[in-house]
């Protein structure tokens, strides 16, 4: 089998022509809208198929040399030329596929174009090989990655699904796990060295019985290898007056599994304050009452001396004892 550099000798890049016939040319407006394509040649690869390749994909041990072809499209009346170069994948925070910023340091690093720069002609379909040398020390597992062709500032990519034979590990955790202001927000980490789909679990329980019983259901999302994203799940419906302990369960294929929880207390702070308004102001009125009654004027009624009960005895004792009166 012809190595790539051979192929890139003998024909640098393989232009087959579309079969248009007499269609009529494509209008300046047309041409002018960006419609040329990339995508995976439809019979290359380790999984070629018929109806073409959604992306690459290709395995291979530290060491080994991988080759593709990627197929560039040109449908409209005027020249296009294509640069190609390869990217690192990442996750954005909330976890949707995106590409990493700067220069690549993983598989967009180990990707070579027979031609970087890549003229296409009307209506016409280039196809470019391309390969991928894998590092003698490359870690085992999933290293995604993309083909990004760039033209009159439109870019446009196809993923690179690569993995590097070797032992695999599918392991995930949620840390962070708070609850507030009607969510509950928390972070999933791909400890592992494969791509995962996490599913989610959500459980509530409150002094009384479970608030809140939730999933299993797939989040929308493929975590990459060592990254970490933050999510928020809706709690609208949380009770007004209670103490709870909320449970996140994530799960992955291949046995991954994570699990944390966080307490939360649930007070409604305006009835409270409210309440306790109240109470100040029952307290002041008392307050204001007892000054009132104090500052009447009214003299406190008198309370009997202390030996008149005696002196009125001693008096009524006083006499001669044979009835005669005074």
């Amino acid at each position: 089998m012809p190595s790539l550099l051979s192929v890139a000798r003998a024909l640098t890049v393989a232009v087959a022509l579309l079969m248009t016939g007499a269609a009529p040319a494509t209008s300046a407006l047309a041409d002018d809208s960006g419609a040329w394509s990339v995508a995976p040649f439809a019979g290359g690869g380790t999984r070629p198929a018929k109806d073409g390749r959604p992306y690459f994909y290709v395995e291979g041990t530290p060491g080994s040399v991988l080759e593709d072809t990627v197929t560039l499209t040109n449908p409209g009346s005027k020249p296009r030329t294509v640069e190609l170069s390869g990217a690192d994948a990442d996750n954005t925070r909330g976890g949707a596929f995106a590409l990493e910023r700067g220069r690549p340091k993983d598989t967009g690093s180990w990707i070579t174009f027979a031609e970087r720069k890549v003229k296409v002609p009307p209506r016409t379909r280039a196809e470019v090989p391309f390969s991928v040398s894998v590092p003698e020390g490359a870690v085992p597992g999933d290293h995604p990655g993309a083909i990004v062709a760039r033209e009159g500032g439109r870019d446009a990519g196809v993923r690179v699904h690569l993995r590097v034979s070797g032992p695999t590990l599918s392991a995930l955790t949620v840390e962070r796990v708070k609850v507030r202001d009607g969510r509950i927000s928390y972070d999933v980490v791909n400890r592992g060295n494969t791509v995962l789909t996490p599913r989610l679990t959500v459980h509530a329980e409150g002094l009384f019985g479970p608030l809140l019983d939730r999933g299993p259901r797939r989040l929308a999302m493929e975590l990459l290898p060592g990254r970490r994203v933050s999510l928020t799940e809706p709690w609208t419906d949380a009770p007004a007056l209670d103490s709870v302990e909320v449970t996140l369960t994530v799960t992955a294929a291949g046995g991954a599994h994570g699990k944390a929880s966080a307490s939360a207390r649930f007070v409604p702070w305006g009835a409270v304050a409210g309440i306790g308004a109240g109470v100040l102001g029952l307290a002041a009125a008392g307050v204001w009452f007892v000054r009132r009654r104090g500052g009447s004027g009214d003299p406190p009624p008198d309370e009997p001396e202390q030996g008149g009960t005696e002196l009125e005895l001693a008096g009524a004792g006083t006499g001669t004892g044979r009835g005669e009166q005074l």
